[in-house]
């Protein structure tokens, strides 16, 4: 195995030039790193001539591997290791043998943090100011990452690493995930040579539509198959094999488990382990945490916790049925979190047996944002109800108390406890102007280059930071120049500093936040902020001209519990100055606090696939086409066309979207031609002809007349060979999305099932084409 030296590498200064093996000078600052000019020849035998030496570019002498595992929608204060209630003893296990950070920030929310996180550059100058599936045209949120950044994967890659991520990636704009792309932010073309997992925002553990490069591939056939377990195989695979085959060359591994995100999906036998654990409610947690948190030295002594929002209510207030339901969803939350914990460190594991651990710099950061209250106050059975604008009671959701987390299920869990999740702050994700939406926990372990352990950083850092650590601890310099194209200078600070020096001044010294309006800026210590719509509610507390401004003192007010504003009217104007001065000089203005409006892509002005289109026709093994994709059938009257070739015993999809949580679906059962529209889980209406057809070829077609209008009902219609067959009611429809990664197919429904389809759903036969008309 290789052995690494454990001295202290020098790595705060290198030289933008250097040396490959063969003594020729490397200008990393322009890329592709330019070869040298090929030498002609004038004479004849290649036996009178020296072979000139063969140009290749590596990476710098000594450069480490480099991990990066990130965590989606896990609090500062949910993990044992930053003082919460959830066991997670391999990030335990790191932070003994390296350093936390405790004052470390995302931007709120996932995609806007992970594009910050790879690249270097603040989410709006990566024009991700929300997710991908709300931009805009304006410049800092159309979603498509500009050309004068590149990413640190691809910078890494050129300059001699391999690289692979596993798990999610929610960075390409939502438009382009089909084979039409461009797939120039795919993460095969984002500087990644190897990529498993899904691209989105989120995915069904039990059932996930998975990328392998650009490729859709089937789920394992296993009884017990998990995603995050899956994605932890691959990456343990592929390290094993690039380290058999290139022991010599660094990798760079970009490792993002879909959890903790919803829907929380884990195993009954995680869930069991937490019976019984949160039964003192979200209040008390709180305060268990605070307590946990300062005598770990998370958090100075002294801190307080911040006054709860008044829209969480307290514990004590709640109905015996509220306690059980809301405490089985935290138990289920938990049980998910601690099993991303032990993947995470198989993986880790994996890298100590290969004895490369010397030299290979983790770093793992608890979330990419604060813990999620995007399940309401209630939490949710499936959280698609919630596109469509359909409550859930807690009546009805105790009904799945003993399946919550399971594969029929698509869970979340109520605002209460990511308020808990986040103590000691008050608010959560999406809201950037609270310490609870930006704070995560992060640990940094590297044993050649850090000579603490069990140690604690407390100087400012931020998502931005990443990129620049690793290129100053790899020696790789950020690109001046790609492809021709000027780079923007890089946006963040690097951390190294603080590495083996626990009181080194901050070097990160003003950060501006902002999220649907939810704004606040940093400087030195002194934080200024306005709420303008925690994640729970849908309109904002204000306009944004009235939004009320906070101001905290943050080296002796941790948690923000103190706000000084009152008494500091003209520090407080100096820090509203500030924002507006780094939002325009970071393309944050103009904010943009609409919500529900911005999921329309008509009314946005960004692209989807079908653009004005209203017919289009389809083939066999069109898989995985998303919402921005597959045409939009709501609130429309349609036809669906098909001519399909019919075998004995026919049966399968002919064209589906959707699955077991809400979609609809055209096929043969038993021979029979047939429509179903599942309506989020909760109820079916299948239209089914009476006989079956015999072997060969027809035009089917199922034709929807709706009353008019999102969620209304309507006449649904099947025929064949013109000839009507059968003939129903649907009372209602889905206003709201279907799913977001059980997604549209023709000729077999991945993922989860929109209908029973007996065996198997593929088609049984031939589809010459599908088409689908809107009128």
């Amino acid at each position: 195995m290789k052995k690494w030296s454990t001295s202290i590498i020098p790595f705060f200064a290198f030289s933008l030039l250097s040396v490959n093996a063969i003594g020729q000078e490397l200008d990393r600052t322009a890329l592709p790193i330019k070869e040298p000019k090929r030498q002609t020849y004038k004479e004849l035998d290649v036996r009178n001539v020296t072979a000139p030496p063969r140009f290749e570019v590596k990476a710098p002498k000594g450069a480490p591997n480099v991990i990066v595992i990130l965590i989606d929608d896990q609090g500062f204060g949910a993990t044992n290791t930053f003082g919460g209630p959830i066991p997670t003893p391999n990030m335990d296990k790191l932070a003994q043998n390296g350093l936390r950070y405790n004052r470390f920030n995302s931007t709120a929310l996932c995609s806007p943090s992970r594009v910050a996180l790879l690249t270097g550059y603040n989410h709006h100058s990566n024009n991700m100011g929300s997710i991908g599936e709300t931009a805009t045209t304006y410049s800092g949120n159309t979603a498509v990452r500009p050309q004068s950044i590149t990413p640190m994967a691809e910078v890494l890659r050129q300059n001699g690493y391999n690289t692979a991520a596993f798990g999610k990636y929610h960075e390409t704009p939502p438009w382009e995930i089909s084979i039409a792309g461009p797939q120039d932010r795919w993460p095969t073309r984002s500087g990644f040579e190897k990529f498993y997992g899904f691209i989105g925002g989120e995915t069904n553990q039990w059932a996930p539509l998975i990328y392998d490069g650009i490729t859709i591939v089937e789920t394992p056939e296993d009884p017990n198959y998990h995603f995050t377990t899956d994605m932890t195989n691959q990456a343990i695979s592929w390290v094993r094999y690039q380290q058999a085959l290139a022991p010599d060359k660094p990798f760079f591994m970009y490792f993002a488990p879909g959890a903790t995100h919803a829907p929380h999906h884990v195993s009954a036998a995680w869930i069991e382990k937490f019976k019984g654990k949160f039964d003192q409610g979200w209040d008390k947690l709180r305060e268990e945490t605070l307590a946990r948190q300062i005598k770990l030295g998370i958090v100075p002594a002294g801190t307080k916790l911040a006054p709860k929002p008044a829209d969480i209510k307290d514990w004590a207030t709640l109905s015996a049925d509220e306690k059980k339901l809301f405490t089985r969803q935290m138990e289920v939350y938990a049980a998910f979190a601690a099993q991303t914990d032990y993947e995470a460190g198989r993986l880790i594991s994996s890298i100590e047996k290969l004895g490369i651990m010397d030299n290979t710099v983790i770093v793992y950061i608890a979330g990419d944002n604060g813990a999620s209250a995007e399940g309401q106050m209630n939490g949710m059975y499936q959280e698609m109800t919630y596109f469509s604008g359909v409550p859930e009671t807690v009546p009805d959701m105790l009904k799945h108390y003993d399946e919550w987390g399971s594969p029929s299920t698509y869970p979340h869990f109520a605002a209460g406890w990511a308020v808990a999740l986040d103590s000691p702050f008050a608010y959560t994700k999406q809201v950037a102007s609270d310490f609870g939406g930006t704070r995560n926990g992060m640990i940094i372990q590297w044993p050649a280059g850090i000579k603490g352990k069990g140690e604690i950083r407390s100087q400012f850092g931020h998502f931005i930071d990443i990129a620049p650590t690793v290129y100053e601890i790899t020696k790789i310099p950020s690109p001046k120049m790609v492809n021709g194209i000027q780079q923007d200078p890089i946006e963040g600070t690097s951390l190294a500093y603080s590495f083996n020096d626990v009181k080194a001044p901050e070097q990160h010294k003003v950060q501006y936040f902002e999220m649907f309006g939810n704004r606040a800026i940093y400087q030195d210590g002194w934080y200024a902020r306005t709420i303008h719509r925690p994640a729970w509610r849908v309109k904002p507390l204000n306009t944004l001209q009235e939004d009320k401004w906070e101001l905290y003192n943050t080296t002796n007010d941790f948690s923000l519990a103190n706000d000084l504003a009152p008494k500091n009217t003209d520090k407080l104007k100096a820090m509203q100055e500030l924002f507006m001065k780094e939002a325009e000089k970071f393309h944050v203005l103009p904010l943009d606090d609409r919500l529900l409006d911005r999921t329309n892509a008509e009314l946005m002005g960004r692209p989807t696939v079908m653009g004005n289109r209203n017919t289009v026709t389809y083939g066999e093994g069109m898989r995985g086409m998303g919402v921005d994709v597959f045409i939009d059938l709501r609130g429309k009257s349609y036809t669906i066309t098909s001519e399909v070739a019919v075998d004995a015993n026919g049966n399968g999809v002919i064209v589906c979207q959707g699955g077991r949580f809400g979609g609809l679906a055209f096929y043969l059962k038993d021979g029979k031609p047939a429509f179903s529209y599942n309506y989020l889980g909760l109820e079916s209406t299948q239209i089914i002809a009476d006989q079956a057809l015999k072997p060969g070829n027809y035009k089917l077609v199922f034709e929807f007349k709706s009353d008019g209008g999102l969620g209304k009902g309507g006449l649904g219609t099947i025929s064949v060979n013109d000839k009507k067959v059968a003939e129903k009611r649907l009372d209602k429809t889905q206003p709201g999305i279907f799913s977001v990664d059980d997604l549209a197919d023709v000729g077999v429904d991945d993922g989860t099932h929109v209908a029973d389809y007996g065996a198997s759903s593929k088609f049984k036969g031939k589809i010459e084409y599908v088409t689908i008309e809107r009128k």
